[in-house]
């Protein structure tokens, strides 16, 4: 029986991190770097604070170490404070504010005196000392800064000497301190993450405009432009950028659709001969020299086609990508010749004078190829518009660092309002009037794209004839 079978298929767990939105981001990355900022200043606050406490604190106990040091009366193999009523004094006696601690130790460890406020308490003794030394310490839980001094008497260590200051209030302002610059460092770093994001929103604004007018833009709407921002920084380059993008891709695909109107005209027409003259000779019986003549006419409407395909190619080929240059030092003066040569047939047949005039040896850094396509249709122009028994001028001479090449000829010419339309594809002036004139009218258009491949300049100009200047930047 049939049955029906369900699989059910293990799910995808895997997480996929939620993306963050630029402003977010721009609003993080400043967070981070300030916070650090922040907390470095904040940490070189209350440690500037914490090291000026101290200072102090040190200096008072050693302003108390001159005057202990002062008090001190060295008798037998003992020492003691001099005048006891020092010890009377309040604050060596009390607790109260900022009292001061004394306290005589012998080298064993053993109390000599102390003052009467450390009561049955005494401070911390390092024996290992031969210098004043401060160090942190406690007094009934309570902190205290102390410093400890050796006596010496005829070279001979006679005990220690032990004054001691509460740190207690001292504590209390850097512990007020840091809870301060704690709660403010967050508060500090929220209120700035407002900000921030605020900012960045209002920055990126223009952003979003160029996003909403972008989301317009299609292969049925490339006339629409991104406003430019008023302030020229990196938005308005941004946009101009686009723009600038925009209009080329528009003259492209204008240049496309152009392009693909004239190349399905230009094919059609011979198609649509070859297709007549098949139709002619399939209607009754020829003779062999009809079918012949026929044969060979279709055949060169077959050659013309493939040359035109050729070209097409070639002008595609220019117009979509750039080539890659293989630049070279290029004999212009043998590739001249070579291609008089190859055309040679040509001049015969019209019984052409063909004049060069190269005064020295000229070379041009370029690629030899595509140079070589340029020429070829040059020439090949000038020889096809030139009269019976006419002539062609070829000279090449140096002019302010340059070659200029001249290509001269005496033929038919270009009507002045033709003049700017040579290097359409496809664009022949008047060929109804010279119908034995073949061509297809996309040489002159793929000596333009060359030209601005190869780095040279061209100039047409047509009076008794035509003239053609090459200007080629000399090696």
């Amino acid at each position: 029986k049939p049955f029906a079978e369900l699989v059910i298929l293990p799910k995808n767990n895997s997480y996929t991190m939620p993306s963050i939105s630029f402003k977010n981001r721009i609003t993080r990355y400043y967070l981070i770097s300030t916070a650090l900022l922040i907390f470095s200043v904040f940490f070189a606050v209350y440690y500037s604070v914490k090291v000026g406490v101290y200072s102090d604190i040190e200096r008072d106990l050693k302003i108390e170490v001159e005057y202990t040091t002062e008090q001190i009366s060295i008798t037998n193999d003992s020492f003691k404070i001099s005048d006891p009523e020092e010890w009377e004094e309040r604050e060596h006696s009390t607790l109260g504010i900022n009292p001061v601690f004394i306290q005589l130790m012998d080298i064993d460890g053993k109390i000599l005196d102390k003052s009467p406020n450390l009561d049955n308490n005494v401070l911390l003794l390092k024996m290992s000392i031969q210098e004043e030394v401060f160090y942190d310490s406690e007094l009934k839980t309570r902190p205290i800064r102390q410093v400890e001094f050796p006596v010496f008497h005829d070279n001979k260590l006679m005990g220690y000497v032990l004054i001691a200051m509460s740190l207690q209030d001292a504590n209390v302002v850097l512990t007020n301190l840091g809870e301060i610059l704690f709660i403010g460092y967050f508060l500090i770093l929220f209120v700035l993450y407002l900000i921030t994001r605020f900012i960045v929103g209002k920055s990126i604004q223009p952003i979003f405009s160029i996003i909403e007018t972008a989301s317009l833009i299609s292969k049925d709407n490339l006339s629409t432009r991104i406003s430019l921002p008023q302030n020229k920084d990196e938005l308005y380059t941004l946009s101009k950028t686009i723009n600038d993008l925009l209009d080329r891709i528009e003259k492209a695909i204008d240049r496309e659709k152009q392009f693909t109107s004239d190349a399905s005209h230009e094919l059609r027409t011979p198609l649509a001969v070859i297709k007549g003259t098949l139709e002619v000779l399939s209607r009754k019986p020829r003779s062999q020299t009809e079918y012949e003549d026929k044969i060979k006419f279709c055949i060169s409407e077959v050659n013309r086609m493939n040359y035109l395909v050729d070209e097409l190619l070639l002008l595609a080929r220019f117009e979509n990508q750039k080539k890659d240059i293989k630049k070279e030092s290029t004999f212009l003066n043998a590739m001249i010749l070579d291609v008089l040569t190859r055309y040679s047939e040509i001049i015969l047949e019209k019984k052409l004078v063909v004049k060069t005039n190269f005064k020295s040896d000229f070379y041009f850094e370029t690629d030899a190829y595509l140079f070589s396509i340029v020429l070829h249709n040059l020439i090949l122009n000038a020889l096809k518009y030139s009269n019976l028994n006419g002539e062609i001028t070829i000279d090449m001479h140096e002019e302010d660092g340059f070659v200029k090449l001249s290509i001269q000829d005496y033929g038919i010419g270009i009507s002045t309002t033709d003049l700017d339309k040579v290097f359409n594809p496809f664009y022949r002036s008047n060929p109804s009037d010279h119908p034995e004139i073949k061509g297809t009218g996309l040489g002159l258009s793929i000596v333009n794209r060359l030209s601005n491949l190869l780095e040279f300049d061209i100039k047409i100009t047509s009076e008794k004839g035509v003239l053609v200047v090459l200007k080629l930047r000399k090696e």
